[in-house]
């Protein structure tokens, strides 16, 4: 059956299967090297048999530290690569659902972003606990990194409350530095730079996920689905919310791609109406 015999969407995502999958891949990517990253810093910083365990301080606060200064390195690494380049270094479906309503992101792109990061994800998380398995990824100091309400520390309501206010401040953060000329090129370091403090501050209050599917790759790794609806629902609702609140307010700079390094205009990559994006602009 040729391309134009699909009905009219499933044909549109095939084509864009044809021409961008490169983007899709890079998404699948970037996640699962997330997942897998922060999950061998947490084995390393809180896994009592770690290598490090003679090293790493006592304290749990200064335990996060670590992990946070590690994590922002993950970012920075993922959002200024060749690949995080080129297909925007998203590695997350509400950050991709921003893009999208923001309309630097056609809706099947979107859509296969969305399917590429649940992949990368749930690749991630299954290849760590097929690898350490439940003495390392699974040892009840490690959890499997995953992401779930406490219930001593006021279970969902204050998780939804923690991840919603945390979203909404990191596509804020994401937004206004995707807009400014002097800080587009900042971006991935603010956004690692937030992540950080998230991890050092947040982590007690919600697991500090901001991304549904890296919070479903690891429940599936741990087999254990206890409150994954709150960030399935709080980080797409909150950076929705901040999307629709920043366009309200901000009348400066337009935003000219939807890549997380920065971008900006030349002859052979004008950012006109017609262009299709995911689309990294010639140097």
């Amino acid at each position: 059956m040729s391309l134009t015999a699909l009905p009219t969407f499933a044909g549109q995502l095939a084509r864009a299967w044809q021409r961008h999958w490169p983007h899709y891949v890079a998404e699948a990517a970037g996640l699962g090297f997330f997942v897998v990253c922060a999950g061998l810093l947490t084995v390393l910083m809180e896994h009592p048999a770690s290598p490090l365990a003679a090293v790493v301080p006592a304290s749990h606060l200064l335990r996060r530290a670590w992990l946070g200064a590690g994590m922002l390195l993950v970012v920075a690494a993922i959002v200024y690569s060749p690949w995080g380049k080129r297909s925007g270094a998203h590695i997350n479906p509400a950050v991709t659902l921003a893009f999208w309503q923001l309309g630097k992101l056609r809706t099947p792109d979107a859509v296969w972003y969305v399917l590429a990061q649940l992949a990368g994800a749930l690749a991630g998380a299954g290849l760590l606990r097929g690898t350490l398995g439940r003495q390392w990824y699974g040892h009840p100091a490690v959890r499997y990194t995953v992401t779930q309400p406490d219930p001593a520390l006021g279970g969902w309501p204050v998780a939804l409350g923690a991840e919603f206010v945390i979203s909404f401040v990191m596509m804020w953060v994401l937004l206004l530095a995707l807009h400014s000329a002097r800080l587009k090129t900042w971006a991935g370091w603010l956004l690692g730079l937030l992540l950080a403090l998230y991890i050092l501050l947040e982590t007690p209050l919600s697991g500090m996920s901001l991304n549904p599917a890296r919070s479903l790759g690891t429940a599936v790794a741990a087999g254990s689905y206890s409150g994954l609806w709150v960030y399935w629902l709080a980080p797409p609702a909150a950076m929705w919310l901040a999307t629709v609140a920043f366009r309200h307010f901000h009348h400066g700079e337009d935003l000219t791609c939807a890549i997380l390094a920065g971008c900006s205009p030349t002859p052979s990559s004008p950012h006109s109406p017609g262009e299709e994006p995911p689309h990294y602009p010639d140097a």
